[in-house]
């Protein structure tokens, strides 16, 4: 029997999205997510933009050829939480939607990158580097949490 890498990645992509999502409901419960507690970084609104923006583009891009690059809407930057969190939901929603249409072909051919100032690349080294940055920006909620003087959710429930 042959391992799918793929549908391994796909499994540990939900697993670490699960745990984001945790993140986001606990900044969302404290009334937190525009917060800064570290001058100079960013709230952890604009990570997840980041996170699902970068999402939106290569799931979009490798079941479709289109890829280009749209930052989330403005709005998003100061609409309410739930709308924002429904925008998050949306994007992995898309991204299960397209993600079987994705062939082994178009995760492993080289290719140019659809963000300026990167270098070329397989997708696979770029789902790589996505889920990787979608866990730095996590770590982060974690210690701006605690900076908040807020508990944040377990790192090893995945539920």
């Amino acid at each position: 029997m042959e391992f799918d890498w793929k549908d391994w990645f796909m499994h540990v992509w939900e697993e670490n999205r699960r745990l984001t999502d945790h993140v986001a409901a606990a900044f969302s419960t404290a009334g937190a997510l525009d917060e800064t507690p570290v001058p100079g970084m960013r709230s952890f609104r604009k990570l997840l933009l980041e996170i699902w923006g970068i999402e939106q583009v290569y799931a979009r891009g490798l079941a479709t050829e289109d890829w280009k690059f749209e930052f989330p809407q403005e709005s998003y930057n100061t609409c309410p939480v739930e709308e924002l969190l429904a925008f998050g939901r949306k994007v992995r929603d898309e991204t299960r939607n397209l993600w079987p249409s994705v062939t082994e072909q178009a995760l492993t051919i080289q290719r140019p990158t659809p963000f300026p100032g990167h270098p070329e690349g397989r997708a696979i080294e770029w789902l790589t580097y996505a889920l990787e940055n979608e866990i730095h920006h996590r770590a982060q909620g974690y210690v701006y949490l605690r900076l908040l003087g807020l508990e944040p959710p377990e790192f090893n429930v995945r539920n």
